[in-house]
């Protein structure tokens, strides 16, 4: 067992701290934002997975009720390979230390799900303000667009059962069509992929554990990603220059895309768009894919070995 807790403490720092670090300085995600995120997510749960199945094993230690339970349906020699009668003093201050990170971990996405909540009903109510004709069920009961009066050009997606475009009047003035499309085109690419969830669980896991590489560049990339991904998805409709012009107009008066963009996302966004990065060969894809795939079974393996070595 104290093997066990070892290689999962080591695998969860290098997850957590070196290997973070290395891929903020990485040019492909860039190139393939989708592929960049999904490897970003399969961090997150390497750390996450080594944590619950070292809390499991610590707790079976400490706590010979949780060890019944849990070695239950088990042979009487999976129990004895684990050696869990003879844990290390520290495993009980590890038991510890990783149910306070679970318990707060469960309480930041809990508060950070309230939250989005409650900006959530804050924008419908200041959607209603602007638009006191619509229904109560709003956004819903109008469609999937809704057009507000407003001289300067914005459009943005609300999360919701089905999800809500909003484009000003501005927009639609300011804009020709197919960059009008681009822009709707990028917020459905929003829609489509629940990028909503993953910026809450990147937000929470930042916010409750600041000081932990991984986390903070999590929530910084999923930022940053997620409009690449979504510029990715306008342009393979309506083509780059009309996308990147279509970005330029609509922020023109302000000069970023949201709240949370920055003048240099901005210009980096529509640098790539007129110059396209050269994309990844498809091996190279599936390759990159697969490796961020089996990286969280690490966890698994390490906690599974003894059982499975004592079937054996």
């Amino acid at each position: 067992m104290t093997v066990c807790l070892l290689l999962l403490s080591v695998v969860a720092v290098t997850a957590a701290v070196p290997v973070p670090r290395a891929l903020t300085r990485a040019a492909w995600p860039e190139r393939e934002p989708v592929v960049g995120l999904w490897v970003w997510q399969c961090l997150v749960a390497t750390v996450l997975l080594c944590c619950v199945t070292a809390l499991a094993l610590g707790a079976a230690a400490v706590f010979s009720t949780v060890r019944v339970q849990l070695f239950a349906p088990a042979p009487p020699a999976v129990t004895a390979a684990y050696d869990l009668s003879t844990a290390p003093p520290w495993a009980a201050a590890l038991t510890v230390l990783l149910a306070s990170g679970a318990a707060w971990t469960t309480a930041m996405l809990a508060r950070e799900l309230v939250e989005a909540r409650r900006r959530r009903a804050q924008a419908r109510a200041h959607l209603r303000e602007r638009a006191p004709d619509l229904p109560a069920g709003l956004p819903a009961a109008r469609g999937p667009l809704l057009v507000l009066e407003d001289e300067y050009p914005d459009a943005w997606w609300m999360p919701g059962n089905p999800p809500q475009l909003i484009v000003t009047t501005g927009a639609l003035h300011r804009l020709t069509d197919h960059q009008l499309d681009a822009v709707l085109t990028h917020e459905r690419g929003h829609a489509r992929a629940r990028h909503d969830w993953l910026l809450h669980l990147s937000t929470a896991l930042a916010t409750g554990f600041p000081r932990i590489p991984l986390f903070a560049h999590f929530c910084d990339q999923t930022h940053r990603l997620v409009e690449l991904a979504a510029d990715d998805t306008a342009s393979r409709r309506c083509g780059h220059l009309t996308t990147a012009l279509a970005l330029i107009e609509l922020n023109q008066h302000r000069g970023v895309l949201s709240c949370a963009s920055s003048h240099r996302l901005l210009g980096e966004r529509v640098d790539r768009l007129l110059e396209p990065p050269p994309r990844l060969g498809r091996r190279h894809r599936a390759l990159t894919t697969t490796t961020a795939a089996l990286v969280p079974l690490l966890p698994l393996l390490i906690v599974f070995a003894p059982g499975l070595t004592a079937l054996s």
